[in-house]
């Protein structure tokens, strides 16, 4: 039987040394400190994402200050250009066209032939109406003889006062009718006179719609006129002038106007009347310029740009196109305030001028616009503005 003495183990285990602790024990707070750092620094970069995504959150506008107008604002508008005077010439007579004068181009003088017409049938009418107007002239004689004989014959009693009477009366009868066939000879004669077609007045002959032989029937329907003559030397230009330029172009106005086949090249204009009512189709007045052509440059029935200078109205200005507002609380723009809030705000826009337009009410001078408003921006929300963009130049509106 073994004895076990009391503190033998306790004398066998081996020490443990302070060297060994110590590092266990730096060992032990390294690995706090790095659970320590990653936790901190994890935190660190969590807040920075929060401040990242927060400022990403925040719109970055471009703001500009509304430019008050000064200046002329040049506009172009579509013309079309027409002869001063224009007239188709049609046939008075029925009959045949023995010859023609003036082709398409030709420059006449006002009385200048440009056709005869062969009308045999309004000759024998002619002819007819003379051998009438002579027997009447007979009869009147006649009569004027026989009444005299009456009236010397009266106051001898040979004839009576009622046979007497009768005879005056027929001598007034046959000058009436007299008178009747001298009017219907000249009404004739009158219309023979328009067997020669003539030029009206000075100018081309744009259209010639008849040839020798051809059968003329005396008033034919609209577009079977022989000719038609216009006065070229001055032209009318019609433009649709829309209603928010009506107060900047009045009858006096000038104009410049150009036309594709002479680029380069611009011609003088000027106001000369007004319709006086809008279209409600398009919204425009027709408005009509007067085009001096002296040299023939410009053609009538041809397209014209033409350009003008339209005087600003005082309190209006001139804000960019791109920073209206358009949707069910209307026409708005969306202001920046102090606070760097969004304002959105109520305008009146006077004139489109395609890239700019034109408020009439709802700015003031100090107000700074967003240029180009997200569809998302709403009224209170924060943003953002780029630097150096607060104080952009002034959108031109020339």
């Amino acid at each position: 039987m073994d004895i076990e003495v009391p503190g033998a183990n306790l004398r066998r285990r081996p020490r443990v040394s302070r060297r060994t602790m110590l590092v266990a024990l730096v060992a032990a707070l390294l690995g706090v400190g790095l659970a320590a750092f990653g936790i901190v620094s994890r935190q660190q970069a969590v807040a920075n994402l929060q401040q990242i995504a927060a400022a990403r959150a925040i719109p970055m506008v471009e703001v500009a200050a509304p430019a008050p107008r000064s200046g002329d604002t040049a506009i172009e508008l579509p013309g079309r250009l027409e002869a001063y005077a224009r007239a188709p010439l049609f046939a008075r007579v029925s009959g045949y066209v023995a010859r023609w004068h003036a082709d398409i181009g030709a420059k006449v003088k006002a009385g200048e032939i440009l056709a005869e017409i062969e009308a045999p049938d309004l000759d024998q009418q002619l002819f007819q109406a003379q051998s009438d107007l002579a027997n009447a002239q007979a009869n009147e004689q006649l009569a004027n003889v026989t009444n005299q004989r009456y009236q010397a014959l009266l106051p001898n009693a040979t004839v009576s006062r009622q046979a007497a009477d009768e005879k005056a009366a027929d001598l007034a009868a046959k000058r009436a009718f007299v008178r009747s066939q001298e009017a219907n000879v000249a009404r004739l004669q009158a219309l023979a006179q328009y067997k020669r077609v003539v030029a009206p007045f000075d100018g081309v002959v744009t259209a010639r719609s008849t040839d020798v032989g051809a059968l003329i029937n005396a008033g034919s329907a609209a577009g079977s006129e022989l000719f038609v003559v216009s006065d070229t030397n001055r032209l009318r230009l019609y433009v649709s002038i829309p209603q928010s330029f009506l107060t900047g172009i009045e009858p006096g106005t000038a104009a410049r106007l150009i036309v594709p086949e002479r680029p380069g090249k611009s011609y003088a204009a000027r106001v000369e009347a007004r319709s006086g009512a809008i279209d409600p189709a398009t919204g425009t007045m027709r408005t009509q310029l007067v085009v001096e052509n002296p040299n023939g440059e410009l053609i009538p029935g041809s397209f014209a740009t033409v350009h003008f200078h339209v005087s600003p109205e005082p309190g209006y200005f001139a804000v960019p196109a791109s920073a209206v507002i358009f949707d069910k609380g209307g026409l708005r723009v969306a202001i920046v305030t102090g606070a760097s809030r969004i304002a959105l705000r109520k305008i009146t826009v006077a004139r489109d001028l395609g890239n700019t337009v034109e408020v009439s009410s709802g700015l003031g001078a100090d107000d700074r616009i967003v240029q180009s408003p997200p569809d998302d921006l709403r009224d209170g929300d924060h943003v953002a503005v780029k630097e150096g963009l607060a104080k952009e130049t002034r959108p031109n509106t020339r």
